[in-house]
């Protein structure tokens, strides 16, 4: 089985891109690999993804997936964007960023949002052909907090096609629906139909 690095310190994405991939490669973190992470100086989700990709190909010497993602809300003009993780500052937890959002939500009645995800896999730091995939999973942001699986805004995007929250969710439902599921099943698909 094919080795590769997942270019992520975010446990949450760990977990689920390894129950993802599960069966079809030997899944490492870079975390196991003592890669050091650089700055994420893009301006996009697909320039930071690259850049990760790229830069636990080049520390571990192994094919790397990377994917950078995050929560675009409408009536704030696309925030938090590229800065999901770190919206209420720079080591701030996931409840940290999700009250921000809450309070600078509260005058607005357009709820609307969308998580994103670019994903990039590399063979190797200096891969001229990088595959890129970006999707996107529509919901709406809620006023409170609303179940317990999950990680980052899970809690406060809201499904209504579904009636519940990310965070309601079976994570094999997640999985296949989310943003990131998306984002991995054509990446697989174009993955093993390259092999």
């Amino acid at each position: 089985m094919k080795k590769i690095i997942l270019a992520t310190g975010n446990l949450g994405k760990v977990r689920e891109l390894n129950a993802m991939l599960e069966g079809y490669y030997s899944v490492v973190s870079q975390n196991d690999m003592q890669v050091n992470e650089i700055p994420e100086t893009g301006t996009t989700f697909i320039e930071n993804a690259l850049i990760k990709a790229r830069n636990a190909s080049s520390q571990s010497k192994l094919p790397a997936l990377a994917d950078d993602s995050g929560l675009e809300v409408d009536a704030l003009n696309g925030e938090p964007g590229i800065y999901s993780a770190r919206y209420a500052g720079e080591h701030s937890k996931d409840d940290e960023n999700i009250a921000k959002l809450i309070l600078n939500m509260d005058q607005y009645d357009n709820r609307t949002a969308r998580f994103c995800c670019a994903m990039v896999f590399v063979q190797n730091a200096d891969d001229p052909n990088p595959i890129i995939i970006e999707k996107y999973w529509k919901g709406e942001i809620l006023r409170e907090t609303i179940g317990s699986n999950g990680f980052g805004y899970d809690p406060i995007f809201y499904l209504p096609e579904l009636g519940c929250t990310s965070a309601q969710l079976k994570p094999e439902k997640k999985n296949q629906l989310s943003h990131r599921g998306q984002a991995l099943s054509e990446l697989l698909n174009y993955l093993l139909s390259s092999n």
